[in-house]
């Protein structure tokens, strides 16, 4: 039955997109977010429902990241639906749950394309994305992951990220802390985590280049709760400050635990640290100065990002973070490649759509390239008085 609907579900995205091309009407630009020329001449305009399906944790210790993603991509769904829809298509996002778990974001995959999905936005971690994406690449569906930063998420030729790469991270998080001035940073990471290594090896290699001494490097295993053995040995060191690569669940843990061990350092985090404020229900005391990697701050006075912010508040009740914006960006970099293509929405047209398009997003304005990397300038968000502040 699977297979039968996914055959079923494949051919009639051909025969929409055969309906969409025979006609042609022009429509360049886009609104709240996005904008790209459109391809060809004039398209006809077509009635259907452009499918986006969506992979991330709704349940589990990562559910805030995949929440997050859902309700910002939601946002840009009814944005977009409410002005007219894209080439005379609306929008509809069905999200599947898998926990952080690869097998069970294959099996979302696979349920999803049994629903007839047109794109992916997904997964939203990293291990997930990739094993999602040795199934994606034989469908050959466009593939845009929000948040998987591993490189690995965007090694085949249908897959494309929102957020910065591992490696970006651990290079540009050394950079910032030599200029701050610092110079022996300790370092605490999740070996188990390719996302915590991959940003960990790369710092350790930009380190060594720019002249950083490493004072103490220390591992844990994804699910540990007790951090004072490595605390105690950076508390031994003359450790100027720690580098944590790592989820904000642990970065919570970690902080409230250096008090008892005696630890008081600058803490530099990567983009995991988003949601550190909530897991810690408001009390920062510990983190405050804390610096972190991101795309994007809520607090930010920029109109697009303000306008954004009360929709979701308004929608949802709570303050978005970075993933509600990947989410939001993500669904906007479709509606950019639908447009581009004058509404051939053909795996191969929306795919080489990706390296033509541009938009104004809530993390920055950005390109693509043929590897699937995003091109766009980089942040920092400093913990201030229970806040997230950009710098």
């Amino acid at each position: 039955m699977k297979l039968s609907k996914r055959v079923l579900a494949l051919a009639m995205s051909g025969l929409m997109s055969a309906a969409l091309f025979a006609g042609c009407s022009d429509n360049s630009g886009s609104s709240d977010g996005g904008n790209a020329g459109a391809a060809g001449g004039d398209n006809a305009s077509f009635s259907g429902t452009f499918k986006i399906g969506g992979i991330g944790p709704l349940t589990g210790d990562a559910a805030s990241y995949g929440i997050s993603t859902k309700q910002g991509a939601q946002v840009a769904v009814d944005e977009i639906n409410a002005a007219g829809g894209v080439n005379g298509m609306k929008l509809e996002l069905i999200f599947e749950d898998d926990e952080c778990d690869e097998e069970k974001s294959v099996s979302a995959y696979n349920k999803l394309m049994d629903s007839g999905i047109n794109a992916l936005l997904g997964s939203v971690t990293s291990g997930c994305s990739i094993a999602v994406s040795e199934e994606s690449k034989n469908d050959g569906i466009l593939q845009i992951t929000p948040s998987g930063s591993a490189m690995e998420c965007t090694k085949y030729d249908n897959a494309f990220r929102i957020c910065f790469t591992d490696p970006l991270q651990g290079e540009l998080m050394a950079q910032y802390i030599k200029d701050q001035g610092l110079s022996k940073p300790a370092i605490i990471y999740d070996i188990a985590s390719d996302y915590s290594k991959g940003i960990h090896d790369a710092f350790i290699a930009k380190a060594g280049e720019i002249g950083l001494t490493i004072a103490a490097d220390e591992s844990f295993t994804g699910g540990d709760v007790d951090f004072k053995t490595q605390l105690t040995k950076i508390k031994s060191t003359d450790a100027d400050c720690i580098f944590m690569p790592m989820y904000y669940t642990e970065a919570a843990y970690i902080s409230e635990q250096a008090v008892t061990v005696g630890v008081s350092l600058p803490y530099f985090g990567s983009d995991g640290w988003d949601g550190i404020i909530k897991q810690l229900n408001g009390n920062t005391a510990n983190i405050e100065g804390a610096t972190f990697l991101t795309p994007f701050v809520a607090t930010s006075s920029n109109a697009q990002v303000k306008s954004f912010v009360s929709k979701y508040e308004t929608a949802y009740g709570s303050t978005p973070d970075q993933f509600a914006a990947d989410g939001y960006d993500g669904i906007y970099v479709m509606k950019a490649a639908i447009e581009y293509t004058g509404g051939d929405v053909s795996n191969e047209a929306l795919i080489g759509a990706m390296t033509n398009i541009s938009i104004d997003g809530l993390t920055g304005s950005m390109t693509f390239s043929a590897s699937g990397e995003p091109n766009k300038s980089a942040m920092v968000a400093v913990i201030q008085n229970g806040e997230y502040v950009g710098k």
